[in-house]
């Protein structure tokens, strides 16, 4: 697993990662697992200035942001394009910033002589063997929103620094310090379109270089990075086509493949093992990652992908994804509530109008759905949650059916004991009395914890290519400048039911990157067909991995009755609470490669760490 680290005291740490890379110019920092060429630095000491990762500085524009260092202007050092952490040294005080999606989060734990910091929670759990935080782990089950606890990590004694934060750490005290609004300025569609195509641009080219270059090709998300890359040279892009699937992405490929041209089109047929679930039977192969990763639920299906572009590319290649372009492009339909709780009830009635026709519902319903969120705020809502925790679950409804909230409950709260549901009300409670700083619509809050749980998720998949085909995975709509350009646009503009994606056909549309047939596609390919197929199919092992000797179940995070039930609904082909069946079973498989990871593995201590 890539990560990184550091340490910031009086003395020396007496000990380093095992395989670790010592950061240039900055003392006591390493890198574990990254090429030295994705590791940058600029100045020494007491002013310095360091990336990892995918970054579109070069090495002037690094040592002139020395300036930016030595104003702490620290949110300067985030606005080139790619994916990256920064590591900023100025006098005494240090900040590590990770990115606004979380592919490069950052951890810290403070000792009597001073503070750890990571990119792997793990890694610092490791250092004394700290435990996993079962409170922790069921809001991850619960919310599926990285930021309801806040600081508050998966593991003990583990802090976690928030989305737009970063971590700063002085001879005083060690802490979370925001850099990012929590809202944006709002920017109209048509204005934002150039800066989003410039942006979605850069953060291509800066993956490209001399590597081969692969890329999926499906969706209207994907097709546009395909396209952006084929500009600068052959690309092998790659369509998923299981028949069970019945969606048009193979014909748009195909299509777009004979129009554009270094595309070259290689489909990926199904098998009975590209189902969901048909790779956790057998732990060993799935790589060990920092989190509960859902992609664990789909790696036979990224395996035969990346088997594909693999063959099709010499190694080591960077393979595009789409991965978050549904949470920067567009918005769910619950930017209605922030619609009426401004007053704008005209708009929002024309927009419920819209958005009733396209489910075949009526715009009362859809409109009951959204009012409750409009009269209240994040810490109210979250109250309002945990009173809920404390009584007895009711029976299950699809999320569709409920109402719209600023942080909904997944069907895995009504699995829990009511010991931990107690317990998660609790932390909810303290969440609210701490929430200073939250943002006051509905679509901001959401949106970023959409990002937040793409961009982990993706971290995992990253983890597959590199353990199994050795493939970089670049997903440039998790980039810190796309996410930007796109959420300033208010969520009314980006989701209006009208269109489909209309941020991406504004920013796209006369410039010759994408056919026009492609920009005014409608449709959408999903995977239901494969979830259920695998559920089904592999029934026998889940009721297994989640049954009474479960680790979630010794915990009390799940029960086996109402977990049976819902696996029963879904071999009798019955709607299922598929995502929560998703969050348990990576959560499963986290906690038993923990156990079968050594701790020791992390670290080297002794002499020679020391020096």
């Amino acid at each position: 697993m890539r990560w990184s680290t550091g340490w910031y005291g009086a003395s020396g740490p007496g000990r380093a990662p095992g395989k670790g890379r010592p950061v240039p110019g900055c003392d006591a920092a390493w890198t574990v697992g990254w090429p030295p060429g994705r590791i940058r630095a600029a100045g020494s000491g007491p002013l310095a200035l360091a990336v990892v990762g995918d970054c579109g500085a070069d090495d002037q524009q690094l040592g002139r942001a020395l300036e930016r260092v030595q104003a702490k202007d620290w949110r300067a050092l985030t606005r080139w394009p790619g994916s990256y952490l920064t590591i900023a040294r100025r006098g005494d005080a240090l900040a590590v910033i990770g990115d606004l999606a979380g592919q490069h989060p950052v951890y810290w734990r403070t000792e009597n002589a001073g503070t750890w910091w990571s990119t792997s929670a793990g890694a610092l759990a490791a250092l004394d063997g700290a435990p996993v935080d079962p409170t922790a782990l069921a809001a991850h089950l619960a919310f599926g929103q990285p930021d309801v606890l806040g600081q508050r990590s998966l593991f003990r004694t583990v802090n976690r620094v928030p989305t737009g934060h970063l971590l700063l750490i002085t001879p005083e005290q060690s802490g979370a310090v925001r850099y990012e609004p929590a809202e944006y300025t709002p920017v109209n569609l048509h204005e934002a379109a150039p800066t989003v195509r410039a942006a979605l641009s850069e953060a291509v080219a800066v993956r490209l270089g001399d590597r081969p270059v692969s890329a999926d090709l499906a969706g209207l998300d994907s097709t546009t990075l395909a396209c952006l890359a084929a500009r600068s040279g052959p690309v092998a892009a790659v369509t998923f086509a299981d028949e069970r699937l019945r969606d048009d992405d193979l014909a748009y490929a195909v299509r777009t493949a004979a129009t554009v041209p270094n595309l070259a089109h290689h489909t990926v047929p199904g098998s009975p093992d590209t189902v969901y679930y048909a790779a956790v039977g057998d732990l060993d192969r799935l790589p060990v990652t920092d989190a509960p990763n859902a992609y664990v639920v789909t790696a036979s299906i990224k395996r035969a992908v990346l088997d594909t572009a693999a063959a099709r590319t010499r190694a080591p290649g960077v393979h595009f994804t789409g991965a978050a372009g549904d949470a920067v492009l567009s918005a769910p339909s619950a930017y209605l509530a922030d619609l009426l709780r401004e007053g704008q009830h005209r708009r929002a009635f024309r927009h419920a109008q819209a958005h009733a026709r396209l489910r075949h519902t009526s715009v009362l319903s859809v409109l009951r759905r959204a009012r409750p969120a409009s009269r209240t705020d994040l810490p109210a809502s979250w109250r309002q949650l945990a009173a809920t925790l404390r009584q007895a679950p009711g029976e299950w409804v699809p999320q569709a059916q409920q109402p719209v909230g600023w942080t909904p409950l997944l069907a895995t709260a009504g699995w829990m004991s009511t010991d931990v549901r107690g317990q998660l009300a609790n932390a909810l409670d303290t969440a609210a009395d701490h929430s200073a700083g939250a943002p006051r619509l509905l679509a901001a809050w959401a949106d970023r914890q959409d990002l937040a749980r793409v961009g982990a998720d993706t971290s995992g998949w990253r983890e597959i290519a590199l353990a199994g085909q050795g493939i970089e995975i670049a997903a440039p709509f998790l980039d810190n400048e796309v996410i930007r350009a796109c959420l300033a646009v208010p969520a009314d503009e980006r989701g209006a039911p009208g269109r489909y994606k209309p941020l991406l056909a504004e920013a796209f549309t006369g410039t010759g990157v994408l056919p026009g047939f492609v920009l005014s596609r409608v449709t959408k390919g999903g995977f239901n067909a494969l979830a259920y197929a695998g559920l089904n199919q592999h029934a026998p092992v889940l009721m297994d991995l989640l049954g009474p000797s479960s680790r979630l179940a010794a915990a009390g995070l799940v029960t086996q009755a109402p977990v049976a039930r819902m696996l029963a609904r879904a071999a009798a082909g019955q709607p299922t609470a598929q995502g929560a069946l998703h969050l348990a079973v990576a959560a499963e498989v986290w906690l038993r490669q923990l156990e079968a990871h050594a701790a020791s593995s992390w670290w080297e201590v002794g002499a020679h760490a020391a020096a």
